[in-house]
């Protein structure tokens, strides 16, 4: 029997593998960014700021290239895993091939576009200087050949993830994203052309692209055999999707516009005094994503396969985010102008502390919501999350303008943080619909965010120091106390409490 017919939907979403595949996941995306953090100074230090700014450029370009897939590598990866639910295992290839070529079509419609709108681009809407626009524009050629390898990637790990196995996908995805930083370091020697650079890491993407391919002949050997998806298949495929396009175009707009804005109607230096804090913030949200990467997959085999089963995990990954990113978010309000002092200085303490306060807020509020909105893409819902981000984005922007108006920068943080309760009002509303058994979930976790935030007002309005210190050691431990016996199940805190002294045991 072959590997793909003998994947168990039970076992792919037992805690022991979901927590694995967790780690394995942020050491993904961790590993990149140390990586980054080398390598930058020295790229910027022997390609001077105009080559640095060309490739950081191409490096965001290669980002947003993922929308060419028309959400079909979250498609993809959402049917794949239900069909494991299902144990509809020989429906599978046909699927896996049809999504590829769909994505391969996209991917050279991109890429046509991209030579198309290159000279445009680097001559008349980017500030590039004379000497350097030559090799911008075969840079840029270069990531427009690249675009259908990009795509195509993307969807292969979204296979290897339909069927968990992060282990392995992360295993390559390591590599490629360090390479994407130390690369162009290692060609620094040889050339200082950014068409080089440029070049070098594309290649690198194909040979990423290739590995990913053997690696999926090797998880599901079925692929081997190319077959004709059902039209009812390919049509499912396409509406997600389409409404996960309209998520993925939407999404970008409400995080960046806000800067815009203030820089229009308030002043550029107030956009930065909102901008910086704002970075830290959506850094925070890399162990929600992290987590729910693995469990979208997870969704999707357990509602096909086991409704209980969802309803358990969905309530665990609410629990273990909050639990999460509870008291860093607190000591970040708690102590948000000694933190902004330190780091960036007076002036940034001054104007800042109080915006940083207000988005670590939303964050919090918008890290348990990822939950609810991942659980309605599983389940091929992905119409209401993108109906609902539409109205939003309306929404939005006339409270935004206002408060940015009336208030400024502060007024702006405020608005971002309506946007991301009403949002999870929404979500959550929908989630619970289609999962009965989370109600109570929802009303246990709507009690602990409304004592949360009357914590962080109390935390923030208290001008000593020894009292704040003193109040988020009583927070954190009342908290800690509450999550234990009110939020934590007795199976849970069993095992925890067995964990612990099989630990103890062995220690000593």
């Amino acid at each position: 029997m072959e590997k793909n017919q003998t994947l168990d939907p039970k076992s792919l979403t037992t805690g022991r593998l979901l927590a694995n595949n967790v780690i394995w996941n942020f050491l993904g995306a961790l590993a990149p960014a140390i990586c980054a953090l080398v390598c930058l100074p020295i790229m910027k230090h022997s390609l001077g700021m105009d080559r640095l700014g060309i490739i950081t450029l191409a490096f965001v370009i290669v980002g947003y290239f993922s929308l060419f897939d028309f959400g079909l590598g979250r498609a993809l990866t959402k049917m794949v895993a239900e069909r494991v639910g299902q144990r509809s295992w020989k429906e599978i290839p046909a699927l896996i091939w049809a999504s590829l070529f769909l994505m391969l079509i996209f991917g050279l419609l991109g890429a046509a576009l991209g030579f198309e709108f290159s000279p445009w681009y680097v001559y008349r809407v980017i500030k590039i200087p004379p000497t350097l626009q030559h090799e911008a524009l075969v840079s840029f050629y270069w990531l427009s050949a690249s675009l259908p390898v990009v795509v195509i990637t993307a969807g292969l790990r979204g296979i290897l993830e339909a069927v968990q196995e992060f282990r392995l996908a992360t295993i390559i995805r390591i590599p490629i994203g360090i390479f994407t930083y130390l690369g162009p370091v290692l060609v620094i020697p040889l050339s200082h052309s950014v068409a080089s650079i440029v070049a070098v890491l594309v290649v690198a993407r194909l040979l990423a692209c290739i590995g990913y391919f053997f690696a999926c002949f090797a998880v599901l050997p079925d692929m081997k055999r190319v077959g004709f998806a059902s039209p009812a298949s390919v049509l499912s495929l396409l509406r997600f999707g389409a409404w996960m396009t309209v998520s993925n175009a939407v999404s970008p707009l409400m995080l960046w516009f806000d800067r815009f804005v203030i820089a229009a109607m308030v002043s550029v230096s107030a956009a930065a005094y909102y901008a910086i804090p704002n970075e830290v913030v959506i850094r925070l949200t890399i162990v929600p994503y992290a987590l729910l990467g693995v469990l979208f997959p997870a969704f999707s085999t357990a509602s096909a396969h086991d409704p209980e089963r969802l309803g358990v995990l969905w309530q665990a990954t609410l629990r273990y985010i909050f639990i999460a990113q509870f008291p860093i978010i607190l000591l970040l309000i708690a102590f948000a102008p000694q933190w902004l002092h330190v780091w960036l200085g007076a002036d940034f303490a001054q104007n800042s502390s109080l915006v940083a306060r207000w988005l670590l807020a939303a964050i919090l509020i918008n890290s348990v919501a990822t939950v609810p909105y991942s659980h309605l893409q599983s389940i091929g819902r992905p119409d209401i999350t993108a109906k609902l981000q539409v109205i939003e984005l309306f929404l939005y922007a006339g409270v935004l303008f206002v408060l940015a108006r009336r208030f400024g920068i502060n007024g702006v943080a405020v608005a971002w943080f309506l946007r991301m309760a009403f949002e999870a009002i929404f979500v959550f509303y929908f989630s619970a619909r289609f999962l009965p058994s989370t109600k109570p979930a929802v009303a246990r976790l709507s009690w602990m965010l409304a004592a949360t935030m009357v914590a962080f007002v109390i935390i923030a309005a208290t001008g000593s120091m020894e009292i704040r210190v003193a109040l988020a050691a009583v927070i954190c431990l009342g908290g800690m106390l509450i999550i234990w016996f009110w939020i934590f199940s007795a199976r849970e805190r069993q095992f925890l409490v067995s964990s612990f002294l099989r630990r103890s045991s062995l220690g000593s």
